[in-house]
């Protein structure tokens, strides 16, 4: 076997992404375990909690590196796969036994809900930049807790309006809208011609917070300030609920109670027309309705009163738990499945679904084989981290693992609550939770 030194390596890695399945994985693996950072420990072995995959491709990809891993290493890595919704109490429970999963790869900012748990990252993060930098900002906001790297920030999810042409053609629309006003218009047109738009307001972990914070954010609203003081209380988020209460009453019945799955499941049924998500309906269009997916587009979301861009992406960072017996390995594989051999293979498999969260890795052709595809790689530049204003830190984390934000907006569109009085718990939930955090 021929022995390739780190700089053979990276010099190749630009022609390495171009590895599929049946190319040299493994020997690659091989070469890269000899000139590794971190070697595992004798006789490790890990294992892996990760988010269900929604692009069925994604996970094969991911598990032929896993098992390159394993046989380049001898470190066994057993992968167990949890709902978004069931990762972040399974993490929990974990970090406050001391028991569990060597790594949880999972959502958002929830490392940050236990970060004195996590195995500092500081080593493998700056390694990574090094070769791939920088990250770009809303990555490293998830990774680092009181500037200290804690998780690494593995791919981001662009979380896109999805829609219907031909739907926003007969609406009186030629092109997707780009201000808040505009689409407010779209989706009182798709209405009126019996092809709604909806958007989650029930607990979805990805696609509720994200749209509902890019609403409260697109209006200028936020519920923390630079230095979390709790602001949620102003005319701006008033405005951003009255807008949202507008949208819902175009949408499909039932969003209230919509997990993340539940839109996917709408739109490919051929009765949601507009909504909020990944590639992944899209991926599962061209795989079984062809001519679903030729009526398919998608765009990046409208700008608001706020004047500029106020997406909330979904971010997807892994962590090691300082209980782990082999730190070392759990460094080896998060480099290694980081590496750009591995990364873009692994990327492309996703279809779009996942996208890079450092700025100089090779160009890879999921961007560009497809035009419909190529918005989705700008969700990792455009995004907001969680905090908003705010550092990403424990109570932030919480504030998204409560829904706050999300059960404010749908306290209100459902009538529960009128402006005063959906602001009102919002900003008592909020109160609770950064007193007691």
């Amino acid at each position: 076997m021929t022995v390739l030194d780190r700089r053979s390596l990276l010099a190749g890695a630009a022609a390495a992404t171009g590895l599929a399945a049946g190319g040299d994985l493994l020997g690659f693996a091989r070469a890269w375990a000899q000139s590794a950072e971190w070697k595992p420990e004798a006789g490790a072995s890990l294992s892996l909690l990760r988010w269900k995959r929604f692009v069925p491709a994604e996970d094969e990809a991911f598990m032929r590196l896993v098992d390159a891993f394993t046989k380049a290493t001898g470190v066994k890595v057993t992968v167990t796969n949890e709902s978004f919704d069931d990762i972040q109490p399974k993490a929990s429970v974990a970090a406050n036994t001391g028991q569990g999963p060597d790594m949880v790869w999972g959502l958002f900012s929830f490392p940050a809900l236990f970060p004195d748990k996590c195995l500092p990252l500081e080593d493998v993060a700056e390694s990574l930049a090094k070769k791939y930098g920088p990250w770009f900002p809303s990555a490293e906001a998830y990774g680092k807790v009181k500037g200290k790297w804690i998780a690494i920030p593995v791919a981001f999810n662009g979380g896109y309006p999805n829609y219907r042409i031909s739907a926003m053609k007969k609406a009186g629309f030629d092109k997707f809208p780009t201000d808040t006003a505009g689409f407010l218009e779209l989706c009182r047109g798709l209405k009126k011609n019996n092809t709604p738009a909806g958007f989650a307001l029930g607990h979805a972990t990805g696609d509720g917070n994200t749209w509902c914070h890019w609403a409260l954010w697109s209006h200028g609203a936020n519920l923390v300030d630079a230095n979390e003081k709790i602001v949620i209380n102003s005319p701006e988020t008033a405005k951003a609920l009255e807008y949202v209460k507008s949208l819902y009453e175009t949408f499909v019945p039932g969003t209230v109670s919509w997990n993340d799955s539940s839109n996917n499941k709408a739109f490919l049924a051929g009765d949601l027309y507009l909504t909020n998500n990944g590639i992944s309906i899209y991926a599962a269009a061209k795989k079984d309705n062809p001519k679903l997916a030729e009526d398919m587009d998608h765009a990046v979301w409208p700008v608001g009163p706020a004047g500029k861009p106020t997406e909330f992406q979904l971010a997807f960072p892994i962590l090691a738990f300082k209980y782990s017996k082999a730190p070392n390995a759990c460094k080896a594989f998060i480099s290694f499945m980081m590496e750009a051999a591995n990364y873009g293979p692994w990327l492309e498999a996703a279809q779009g679904y996942l996208c890079e969260p450092l700025s100089n890795y090779p160009k890879n052709p999921i961007w560009t084989s497809d035009p419909k595809n190529a918005v989705f790689a700008e969700a990792g530049r455009r995004s907001l981290a969680a905090g908003g204003l705010a550092p990403v830190s424990e109570r932030i984390a919480a504030v998204l693992a409560d829904f706050v934000v999300v059960d404010m907006f749908a306290s209100h569109c459902t009538g529960r609550e009128d402006v005063k009085g959906a602001i009102r718990n919002a900003e008592r939930a909020a109160t609770r939770i950064f007193r007691n955090t």
